[in-house]
């Protein structure tokens, strides 16, 4: 998969396709919260997006209904590829030493993050 680049804009509109699945134009701009963007502003939005491959839609007349082409799981997968590519040599390790000495978790925390990995090695 190549690497998926979203704006903070492209990120709140692909969360609300993530949670509606598909919807149309009025459906997406009643999930915004006030202010609301203009409908010219979402409409180019979605078109830079389906030009990523991100977002596809089905006509019914004139009406088109959106819906997200990549998975949120798999948009994620690849955001914290990249930045542990960019921030941390491509190393998991240095990234994990790195967030666990600086996230300030709690024992509790760091437990059940161990229990997680402990699970993934048994696996």
């Amino acid at each position: 998969m190549n690497e998926i680049k979203l704006t903070d804009s492209e990120k709140d509109l692909m969360e609300i396709l993530w949670e509606k699945e598909k919807a149309f134009m009025k459906e997406i701009l009643d999930i915004y919260p006030e202010p609301k963007p203009a409908t010219t502003t979402v409409a180019t939005l979605l078109k830079r997006m389906q030009n990523k491959d991100l977002v596809g839609y089905t006509l019914y007349g004139n009406s088109r209904e959106y819906y997200p082409k990549v998975a949120k799981g798999e948009y994620f997968k690849e955001e914290m590829t990249s930045m542990i590519d960019r921030f941390f040599n491509s190393s998991v390790t240095q990234f994990a030493s790195f967030f666990t000495k600086n996230s300030e978790l709690s024992q509790k925390q760091l437990k059940e993050l161990r229990e997680i990995i402990d699970k993934q090695i048994d696996e």
